[in-house]
């Protein structure tokens, strides 16, 4: 039997895998070309017939990915323009000022120098794998400015979120009764789920973009390439978390360490309840009260 990375003869690459996501959008296929004016068509609410790509990403075959950007810039052929990324995990700024940013830019580089402020409609739009909105149910999000009476501003910037957690909650729903939208947001939070395909292969034949965009996986799921690109870039993020669990769980003793000091400094608390109040072992309480008693001696 012939070694290969893929799991099982049936497995898929994970779209959501920022590579992956990349590829289905930006080859030179047909295949390729369908799924992002399909998507676009599907996220904006508007036939896009052409769309071309801006040379301003990083290549698919860089392995070293984690800390890029994979935005896929693209300009339609009415002058608009749109960034679409996938977004993995929340980081410690705040995701809606991030893209808030790129859309601004985005209007900016796309102003038209002259006599006016004419200028084409922007959008950035973005599937977020995490939870943006616990308050909000809703998987898709469209945001434009308004003031507090809910009147627009302009038009021309336009910031989009489809929540692949929130998206999961439509699951089993009948196929005649999701959007579009809503349809690629199934898509991509499943189709690397064994035990959902039929499901998402009612929703792949009803749509020939997202037809395509499986097309593309299931082609690459193939090649032992792109799985070895998916479990380096899996591994290089899961010791990223692990690493920042790390962090905050030490940053969280430290903290317990130097209460559980000021306590001892003021007399309060046996050590045992010292122990017990800030979550670390007797043993840790005893050497710092050691400790301030050399401290103590010190200055005597």
């Amino acid at each position: 039997m012939t070694h290969t990375l893929r799991p099982s003869p049936t497995a898929l690459l994970n779209p959501r895998n920022d590579a992956i996501f990349k590829a289905i959008f930006t080859q030179d296929t047909d295949e390729s070309r369908l799924a992002l004016r399909s998507f676009l068509s599907a996220m904006i609410g508007k036939q896009v017939s052409n769309v071309e790509l801006q040379p301003n990403e990083p290549a698919t075959e860089i392995l070293n990915q984690l800390q890029m950007s994979f935005d896929v810039s693209v300009i339609f052929d009415d002058g608009e323009k749109a960034d679409i990324e996938i977004q993995n995990r929340q980081e410690d700024y705040d995701y809606a000022c991030r893209a808030e940013t790129q859309v601004a830019r985005l209007l900016s580089t796309s102003s038209k120098k002259g006599s006016n402020w004419d200028s084409k409609k922007v959008y950035q739009i973005s599937l977020l794998n995490f939870e943006f909105q616990k308050d909000d149910n809703s998987p898709f999000s469209w945001y434009t400015m308004r003031n507090e009476r809910g009147l627009q501003l302009s038009d021309r910037l336009n910031v989009i979120f489809l929540d692949l957690i929130k998206i999961k909650s439509l699951l089993g729903t009948p196929i005649s009764e999701l959007s579009k939208a809503e349809k690629w947001g199934l898509y991509f939070a499943y189709a690397d789920c064994e035990n959902q395909q039929n499901y998402i292969r009612q929703i792949t034949n009803t749509e020939e973009g997202i037809m395509a965009a499986d097309f593309i996986v299931t082609t690459m799921s193939k090649e032992d390439a792109a799985w070895f690109r998916q479990n380096s870039i899996d591994t290089a993020r899961r010791d990223y978390n692990t690493g920042m669990e790390n962090a905050l769980k030490r940053g969280a003793h430290q903290k317990a360490v130097e209460a559980a000091r000021n306590l001892l400094a003021m007399g309060l608390g046996t050590y045992e309840q010292i122990a017990q109040a800030e979550g670390i072992s007797l043993e840790e309480v005893q050497a710092l009260a050691k400790e301030n008693l050399s401290i103590t001696d010190k200055y005597l």
